[in-house]
């Protein structure tokens, strides 16, 4: 939680967190090769922490599976998040996160793309044209103190390790 002297959102409505996915037999079966979905990135970072709040991404309701696109034949995901106001001066610092996590866990064979949901952000191309611009993403990854608040909100979420291929 990013420490600030004023919250923007001071009262943030929270929503129920949807249930565990329930394995089967062949998805628990290393041997059966299974493309990536929907929910499996959703799973991914529905933990990440809200920068201003101890609170997930999910409880916010500012990840939501049906926000997620994948495409395994041409190896991309696509994520829409939608910040809980629409001024909302941590929006970046959301999408990073979410890019990092999953930079982190998927294969490097993903291309990842992370912008916000249409209409929900004040500032919505600019936040979008930022997190799609490689060079600044990898400049913003170089800052000590910008990763230790990203590595802040990861905390607890699904690591590689933990992923099965």
């Amino acid at each position: 939680m990013v420490e600030t002297d004023r919250l923007e959102n001071i009262n943030p409505k929270l929503y129920t967190k949807c249930d565990a996915r329930i394995v089967t037999c062949e998805e628990e079966d290393d041997k059966i090769v299974d493309d990536f979905d929907s929910r499996e990135i959703f799973d991914i970072i529905r933990g990440i922490n809200d920068p201003e709040h101890p609170l997930t991404l999910e409880q916010l309701k500012v990840v939501e599976e049906h926000l997620i696109e994948v495409d395994n034949a041409r190896n991309s995901v696509r994520v829409q998040f939608t910040p809980t106001i629409p001024h909302c001066s941590m929006a970046a610092l959301i999408g990073l996160a979410i890019r990092v996590q999953l930079l982190r866990c998927l294969p490097a064979r993903f291309k990842v793309k992370v912008e916000i949901t249409p209409g929900s952000h004040a500032s919505e191309h600019a936040v979008n044209k930022q997190l799609a611009d490689k060079e600044r993403v990898a400049a913003a990854l170089e800052n000590a103190n910008l990763i230790d608040v990203i590595n802040q909100c990861v905390a607890g979420t699904v690591f590689q390790e933990d992923l099965k291929y």
